[in-house]
C-alpha cells in the first residue's frame, strides 16, 4: 500500500496538481454541508472527466481510500460528509450543458451544472425543467439526482427521478456504466437509472445526465389564501384536486410560521390564522383565470377568510415574499434547528400538524411547520439552542416520536432530503430489516470494499452529533 504522499502524487498525475488540495485549512472548506454537521477530508480532488473519475476510483480501491462524491454541499442530511477522512470528490469542474435537443425535449448535462442555470438555458428554447428545490440557485444537477430532489412543483410535475432518462456512471470499482435511453419509453432489462437516482453517492458517481424536458407553461397565476382553521385548509387542498384542478404549487404555513414571518417582515400577515396557503396554477392564460377563480371559490366555501390573487409579476413576487422569508424568520426564534422533511397523505396533514403541536407542548419546544401541502411534504422545524444539552435531548426525543407518528399515518420519513447520516438509524422503521438488507446486498455487489461514500444510509447509529 502506498503512503499518503505517494497517493497524492498519483492523484495529481491524474487530475493535475492545481486540482488537488490537502492542507487542513483548505480541506476544512469541504468539511460540512447544510446539515450543520462537520468532518474534514484528508484531501479534496476536482476531476474534469469520466476517465479521471474512473482512474481515481480504481486507485481508491487499490489503496482502500474512502471516496465521498460532492456537489454544492446543499444537502440537509450529511450525505456528502467525509465521515472517515479520505477523499472528497468535488464535481464542479464537470459543469457543462452538453446539449439541448428542443425537438426531442432532452438535455444532456454534466453533474456540476447549477439547477437554476439549466432552467434558464432551456427556457430560451421554450422548454421547462420542473424540479425546483429551494437551493436551485446554487445546488447542482448531480446532487439533485443523487438525492432525488423535489420542491414545491412536485405536486403537478413530480420529482427529479421523473426527469432522468439516462446516466453515465462510474461505479465504485472504477468501471464505467451507461444506463437508460434518450427516449421516454425504454424497458430493456433492469431499470438501472432508477436504481442510481436517489442512491446518495453510495452506488456510483454521475458524470453525464440525460434529462427529460417539457414545454414551458405559457403563464402563471398565484393566490394567497388565509384560513382561520387548519383543518379547513387541508380539506381545501384535497377538494381542489377533486375538482380536477392540479396546481403547480400548494404551499402551507402553520400559525407559528406565520407569526415568525410577520414578526420578521411586518407585512400584515394575519397572525390569528391557523394556516396560510400559497397556490399557483400554470398553463394557457385563458384556462388559468378560470382555474384561479374556481380555486378561490373552493377555498372560500371551505372556510377561507380571504383570497388574494396576483395579477402581475410584481404582485406574484410580493405574495411569495412571505414564503421565502420563512427560514430567516425562524432563525430569529432560536440559533439552531432540526429540519425534518416528513411526508404524509394529504388527508393526514391536519392530524400530523395537530400531533406536532402536542409534541411541542410535551417537550417544551417551538416547532414550526411549513412546506408542500399539495404532496403532503411538511417541513417540520424543531427550533433549539445547540448549546443547551437538555433542549437538544428533548428535541431528539421529539424527532423519534414524530417519525413513529408519520409511519402510523401512512407516511415516509423523508420526502426529499434523503437519509444520509441524519436518518440512517430510522431506515429499518420504514423499509424493514429485509428491505434494508436487500439494499445493502446491492451496495456490496457494486462496492465490495465499501469505498464509495461509506457510513451513509446503512449505519445503525447516528454517526455525528446533531447541532
Amino acid at each position: 500500500m502506498s503512503g499518503r504522499n505517494g497517493i497524492l502524487n498519483e492523484i495529481r498525475r491524474i487530475v493535475g496538481t492545481e486540482h488537488v488540495i490537502s492542507s487542513p485549512e483548505d480541506c476544512a472548506c469541504y468539511s460540512y454541508d447544510a446539515s450543520r454537521m462537520q468532518c474534514t477530508p484528508e484531501m479534496v480532488v476536482f476531476p474534469a472527466s469520466t476517465t479521471q473519475v474512473a482512474e481515481l476510483l480504481k486507485l481508491a480501491n487499490r489503496e482502500m481510500l474512502p471516496v465521498y462524491p460532492r456537489g454544492a454541499g446543499t444537502g440537509m442530511v450529511g450525505a456528502a460528509l467525509p465521515g472517515r477522512g479520505g477523499m472528497a470528490l468535488v464535481l464542479n469542474r464537470l459543469n457543462r450543458i452538453l446539449e439541448i435537443d428542443s425537438d426531442n425535449m432532452v438535455a444532456v448535462v454534466e453533474p456540476g451544472v447549477i439547477t437554476g442555470q439549466l432552467q434558464k438555458a432551456v427556457s430560451h428554447h421554450g422548454l421547462f425543467y420542473p424540479p425546483d428545490p429551494a437551493s436551485l440557485a446554487f445546488s447542482t444537477i448531480g446532487g439533485n439526482v443523487a438525492m432525488c430532489a423535489g420542491g414545491p412543483r412536485a405536486v403537478k410535475y413530480g420529482v427529479t427521478r421523473d426527469y432522468v432518462l439516462g446516466l453515465t456512471v462510474v461505479l465504485p470499482t472504477g468501471s464505467i456504466l451507461r444506463t437508460g435511453t434518450r427516449t421516454v419509453k425504454g424497458v430493456v432489462g433492469y431499470d438501472l437509472t432508477r436504481l442510481m437516482v436517489g442512491s446518495e453517492g453510495t452506488l456510483g458517481v454521475f458524470t453525464e445526465i440525460v434529462l427529460r424536458l417539457v414545454p414551458a407553461p405559457e403563464d402563471i397565476m398565484t393566490l394567497m389564501v388565509v384560513f382561520p382553521r387548519l383543518d379547513d385548509a387541508a380539506r381545501a387542498v384535497c377538494q381542489i384536486t377533486r375538482d380536477r384542478i392540479i396546481p403547480s404549487t400548494i404551499e402551507i404555513m402553520d400559525q407559528p410560521t406565520i407569526r415568525a414571518v410577520e414578526e420578521y417582515l411586518h407585512i400584515g400577515l394575519p397572525t390569528d390564522a391557523e394556516a396560510l396557503l400559497l397556490i399557483e396554477v400554470d398553463g394557457r392564460p385563458a384556462i388559468l383565470a378560470e382555474d384561479a377563480s374556481r380555486i378561490g371559490d373552493t377555498c372560500l366555501r371551505g372556510g377561507a377568510s380571504h383570497v388574494e390573487t396576483a395579477r402581475s409579476e410584481a404582485e406574484r413576487e410580493r405574495l411569495w415574499k412571505a414564503r421565502r422569508a420563512v427560514s430567516p424568520a425562524l432563525g430569529r426564534i432560536k440559533p439552531g434547528k432540526i429540519n425534518e422533511d416528513i411526508t404524509v397523505p394529504r388527508t393526514q396533514i391536519p392530524a400530523l400538524i395537530r400531533a406536532i403541536g402536542r409534541l411541542a407542548s410535551k417537550h417544551d419546544l417551538v416547532i414550526a411547520c411549513f412546506g408542500h401541502a399539495g404532496d403532503g411534504n411538511i417541513h417540520t422545524n424543531i427550533m433549539l439552542d445547540k448549546k443547551n444539552p437538555d433542549e437538544l435531548q428533548r428535541a431528539e426525543a421529539a424527532v423519534e416520536e414524530l417519525f413513529r407518528l408519520v409511519l402510523q399515518l401512512g407516511g415516509t420519513l423523508s420526502g426529499e432530503h434523503g437519509v444520509g447520516i441524519a436518518k440512517s438509524p430510522f431506515m429499518p422503521w420504514e423499509v424493514g430489516e429485509e428491505g434494508l438488507e436487500t439494499m445493502y446486498r446491492i451496495k456490496r455487489a457494486l462496492d465490495p470494499l465499501n469505498i464509495l461514500n461509506p457510513g451513509k444510509m446503512f449505519e445503525p447509529n447516528r454517526a455525528f452529533f446533531r447541532s
